[in-house]
């Protein structure tokens, strides 16, 4: 035993007495120790060297925690504070902040729930829709103020990533080799194809010093708001990243947790949120998220080596894991699904009920003429704008932009869900048009209910992006529409209702 490995010894017994520190917790981690006291928690760095960090010396060590809470303040000021002292007393007692010699240190943090944790949410039941929503707008956030990078650096580094998962794997015989050697050699050959489109991200800005961890463990409600905490702080290369890779982890463990509706919510809002490039890259989703299933696989195995390991359940969660990263790696194809109708017949309430479960994984996105509208002016989605916005050549401006990211879309595998009165015939042939020019199939659906159902539905909004107005819809009673030429679906009925008749139309069209 190494000398910093006693004196370690000696702190976490003084740390853990109980009559000094009654009910006191301590969690193990490979690479840390974490005392819960009361409110307080103390993390402190093990004396440890692996071939990704370096702790051996107290230097090291307290270099880390300044880290740490250098990387993890702006995320959670709430949680993490300062780097504590732990120090020898004259008469060879441990303290925190004592007079003494330091002897090791830590970094000082604000106990919370552990059961907050998205983890134990999710498998809790379903997550709450608006804590989802905020999680993806905090991620959002945290991925705006972060800094950029080499992106080439990156796109280099990910063969690594890759071959490391597939080695890790091997390790134990607990997966068949020859279903890693295919998860390898899929995932290498979608790399070459998108290679190119890595680095350019990169020259534009999308890699940037990110969080590097999200996964569900690593988000924690505080109030009923999500905070990201516990970043990367020991090697910036492995948080260096493109910011979807980041954002994957979230999605691919949403998907792990069987939590479909919160990983679709996720991925569109975030969207919804950051610059409208992204589009251009979900073809980078199902290699981003393989690779992070991938990596909990390995890390799950890597429990086998505690001594209260539960080898069954242990194994069990790697296999899991393992083959989400395989299902992930080969998307099906996408499609392309309207969903219209006038003001008031639910039409943004049923994209979002369909969205997650129309493949490829985490759902399709949702393009909202609604919210495109809003963005064209900048302001926020549930501001109101004056009706000159609504005249014939501002909406043939946001259909046109509709389409045009629904292209986007399509063209990186992905499906999208275009959400639009499309009163017009003619708005209706150019999607079609579309859905023909990127050889994908179109399901339309046109949602009927009488007028007094849609102002009543109208009447009942709130903090919608929808400025439609119940004198509104009666103006659109006089509307021609024309051939309709998709599903007619009655949608006065409840949400339930006119799911599944709609889910019914699709799957008819196939």
């Amino acid at each position: 035993m190494t000398d910093d490995s006693a004196t370690q010894d000696r702190i976490f017994a003084a740390l853990t007495d109980s009559v000094s520190h009654p009910g006191v917790k301590r969690i193990d981690t490979h690479a840390a120790s974490v005392f819960l006291d009361g409110t307080r928690a103390l993390k402190i760095k093990r004396a440890v060297r692996f071939p990704f960090l370096d702790y051996s010396t107290l230097a090291k060590r307290r270099a880390a925690c300044e880290e740490e809470i250098r990387i993890n303040q702006p995320l959670a000021s709430q949680i993490y504070h300062r780097v504590a002292a732990i120090t020898e007393e004259p008469d060879g007692s441990i303290a925190v902040d004592g007079r003494g010699q330091p002897i090791e240190y830590a970094v000082d943090m604000s106990r919370f729930d552990e059961s907050q944790t998205l983890d134990h949410l999710a498998k809790a039941g379903p997550l709450d829709t608006n804590l989802a929503s905020a999680a993806a707008d905090a991620i959002a956030a945290a991925h705006a103020a972060a800094l950029r990078a080499d992106g080439k650096t990156w796109a280099s580094s990910i063969p690594g990533l890759i071959d490391g998962n597939m080695n890790g794997l091997q390790k134990g015989n607990h997966i068949d080799a020859e279903e890693i050697e295919r998860l390898s050699e899929a995932s290498h050959a979608m790399l070459r194809r998108l290679r190119p489109l890595l680095e350019e991200r990169g020259g534009q800005g999308f890699v940037r010093r990110c969080h590097g961890d999200l996964h569900l463990a690593n988000i924690v409600s505080i109030g009923d708001q999500p905070v990201l905490f516990d970043a990367i702080e020991f090697d910036t290369r492995i948080a260096t990243v493109d910011v979807l890779y980041d954002l994957a982890f979230m999605l691919m463990d949403l998907l792990h947790h069987d939590q479909p509706i919160a990983a679709n919510i996720v991925l569109n809002q975030y969207l919804a949120v950051t610059p409208s490039e992204n589009l251009d890259a979900l073809s980078a989703l199902p290699l981003f998220m393989s690779i992070r299933a991938a990596i909990r696989a390995q890390v799950a195995l890597a429990r086998l080596t505690r001594p209260d390991a539960d080898p069954t359940g242990i194994v069990r969660d790697a296999r899991d894991y393992f083959d989400l990263a395989q299902a992930l790696i080969h998307p099906p194809a996408p499609r392309l699904i309207a969903v219209s109708g006038l003001s008031g017949t639910g039409k943004s309430v049923l994209a979002r009920a369909l969205a997650p479960n129309i493949a490829p994984q985490p759902g399709a996105v949702v393009l909202r003429s609604d919210v495109i509208r809003k963005q064209l002016f900048r302001v926020a989605h549930t501001d109101r704008l004056p009706p000159s916005t609504y005249r014939p050549d501002v909406t043939a401006r946001v259909y046109e932009v509709l389409l045009q990211r629904a292209r986007q879309v399509l063209a990186q595998g992905h499906s999208a869900i275009v959400d639009a009165v499309f009163a017009r015939e003619s708005e209706r042939d150019e999607l079609a048009a579309l859905a023909h020019a990127c050889k994908v199939p179109l399901s339309g659906l046109f949602l009927i209910a009488d007028l007094a159902t849609r102002q009543a539905r109208i009447g009942s909004r709130r903090g919608d992006a929808s400025d439609a107005t119940q004198e509104v819809a009666a103006q659109q009673e006089h509307y021609s529409i024309g051939h309709i030429g998709w599903a007619s679906i009655d949608a006065s009925g409840t949400q339930e209702q006119t799911l599944g008749s709609c889910r019914d139309a699709i799957s008819e069209g196939k």
